[in-house]
């Protein structure tokens, strides 16, 4: 019973590092404006992401905007998007086989102990795949971040912060290697009973022979 605890808790820490994951990507707080240099403009603040862009105001107004072209966006951008979403896709397939693979569901019957415990421990082993997979945009856009901050060619206006999406990314990232190692952990085959033997390498023992002696007159 304490592998089908950890198995479900592998899946949940999974799960919820898929969900924050699919947020995260759809996020547009992945940088937002530096107050870098001598001037500092306080009326308006920009956010980036993957998919837009979004202006906020001191107003409170807020103005988003998707990309106009994908193709005229920077290298960076376009692998990050395409680890991103390819990593969710991965999350959902491995989600798919845990629920199959647990062993606390009857997709697959009563007594297909072993194809569950398989299932299970590649859905475990794809969710930690997604999680390595998905982590690769967060660093590369954090680093980009760090390096054109500090970088004094970059004008200050250009100049980006790390924005609340990448801190949350990242805790998304953990929550699947963690959430798969659990549930390839507790997805172990289950152990064959052996069936036990009487007699020592199955010769039998022979019943003790009486033999009655008649006296005879």
């Amino acid at each position: 019973m304490a592998s089908t605890g950890l198995q479900l808790l592998g899946l949940l820490l999974a799960v919820m590092g898929w969900v924050g994951g699919a947020l995260v990507c759809a996020a547009p707080l992945w940088r937002v404006s530096a107050f870098a240099g001598g001037e500092i403009v306080i009326a308006q603040v920009l956010w980036e992401g993957l998919w837009m862009t979004c202006l906020s105001q001191s107003t409170g107004q807020i103005q988003c905007k998707t990309y106009d072209s994908t193709l005229a966006l920077p290298i960076s951008a376009q692998v990050s998007r395409t680890l991103s979403v390819l990593s969710l896709l991965l999350c959902l397939f491995a989600l798919l086989l845990g629920v199959a693979g647990a062993k606390c569901t009857k997709c697959l019957g009563e007594g297909a102990y072993s194809s569950k415990a398989r299932l299970a421990r590649v859905a475990g082993a794809l969710f930690f795949f997604s999680g390595l997979l998905y982590l690769i945009p967060i660093c590369w856009t954090a680093y980009a971040v760090v390096r054109d901050f500090y970088d004094p060619k970059v004008a200050a206006p250009l100049k980006r912060e790390l924005g609340p999406a990448l801190y949350l990314g990242w805790g998304a990232g953990v929550l699947l290697l963690v959430g798969g190692a659990l549930l390839n952990a507790g997805s172990s085959p289950p152990a064959v009973r052996a069936t036990p033997t009487f007699g020592g390498g199955g010769r039998s023992n022979p019943l003790p022979v009486v033999v009655e002696e008649k006296e005879y007159v």
